[in-house]
């Protein structure tokens, strides 16, 4: 039984104004995209004309957002990703359970954490990721390195900075 295929937006995608998809092409977001897109203006006319073309907002299951949680901490992107972000990638992780669902992105973050979790993705605008990354946090004072997002590092005092700690080339 072949898997129809779902396009999860993120707010990049709605954003760019570009043409998304084929007219039979089944449509997602979440309430948290939905929520970034402020009533007035170009950007909300995008939003409603897609939601008239049929884009469903669905809202992913609390797992789904624990195990993105999970990924985007030992990625490093967690400090990166908006409660958006977390929930477009959540959906992806249900969706995926049944169908195939492809992220139309632009963050590399999201982008990030999808490959680590081979879920699909595709840019709108830009070229997207050919690299996966790790990051840590490193004090710009005494050089310390911590994995967890501390700001302010208890050592020295200094604040830190996020850094790569591995890079790999990805395949799409």
């Amino acid at each position: 039984k072949k898997k129809s295929t779902i396009f999860i937006l993120d707010t990049s995608a709605i954003l760019s104004g570009k043409t998304i998809a084929p007219d039979d092409t089944i449509l997602v977001t979440t309430e948290g995209v939905s929520n970034e897109l402020q009533p007035g203006g170009r950007d909300y006319r995008a939003f409603l004309l897609l939601r008239e073309r049929g884009l469903a907002i669905n809202s992913p299951s609390k797992e789904a957002i624990k195990r993105i949680h999970q990924i985007a901490t030992e990625t490093g992107d967690i400090s990166r990703l908006s409660k958006a972000d977390i929930e477009v990638l959540a959906l992806a992780l249900d969706i995926n359970q049944e169908k195939e669902a492809i992220i139309i992105t632009d963050d590399y973050s999201i982008q990030n954490v999808a490959n680590e979790l081979k879920i699909n993705f595709k840019p709108i605008s830009q070229d997207g990721i050919t690299k996966s990354f790790k990051w840590t946090y490193r004090c710009s004072g005494c050089g310390k390195k911590f994995n967890e997002n501390i700001k302010t590092c208890p050592i020295c005092g200094a604040l830190t900075k996020t850094i790569i700690s591995h890079k790999k080339d990805i395949k799409r």
